[in-house]
């Protein structure tokens, strides 16, 4: 199985720092949409890891989340893509959980799923803890600069080998090619 996980917010969707929370406000980064069809075509299962500690604060339910998640995939579809199942942390970071990343539980948990190690997998981030998340467990971490990924390379501390790309679809153009 040739597996790659992927980040939401800043990698597939504009990020914000008051959260997206609700479906209107996602709204799929240029190119993204098609990037993951790419994949698909490729043979790649996509999952996306995302933290979501909206829920754990109260801004959202998770019935929204689940709304927002079907308007990404209907998205997509219609690119003709799909995202093979989604993986998220409900908690806030003060209750020091070990499926926040970048704690290695969330990449776990898929690992365990689909009965696969995560040796060289790519793990797509715009943020240091979903690549050191990804280090964690031998995932190839691969940053983009959408998102929170410009300032994430500018405040350097990046895992050995992390390679950087512009955005979700040249991080898959190198991928595919």
């Amino acid at each position: 199985m040739k597996l790659i996980i992927l980040d939401r917010d800043g990698v597939i969707n504009f990020d914000s720092d008051q959260f997206i929370k609700s479906p209107e406000e996602w709204k799929p980064v240029p190119g993204s949409l098609e990037a993951i069809a790419r994949l698909n075509h490729a043979g790649y299962t996509v999952v996306v890891a995302t933290n979501q500690s909206g829920i754990g604060r109260g801004l959202f339910e998770m019935s929204t989340l689940t709304a927002i998640h079907e308007k990404l995939q209907k998205m997509l579809a219609q690119a003709g893509g799909r995202v093979e199942a989604f993986f998220y942390c409900p908690h806030t970071a003060d209750l020091k959980c070990s499926c926040r990343k970048p704690e290695p539980g969330m990449l776990l948990e898929i690992a365990d799923r689909f009965d696969v190690d995560l040796g060289g997998v790519p793990a797509i981030g715009d943020s240091l803890r979903d690549l050191v998340s990804a280090e964690k467990v031998g995932a190839k971490p691969i940053l983009v600069l959408t998102g929170k990924g410009q300032k994430t390379l500018e405040n350097g501390g990046l895992p050995v080998g992390t390679q950087v790309f512009r955005d979700l679809s040249e991080a898959v153009q190198s991928l595919v090619e």
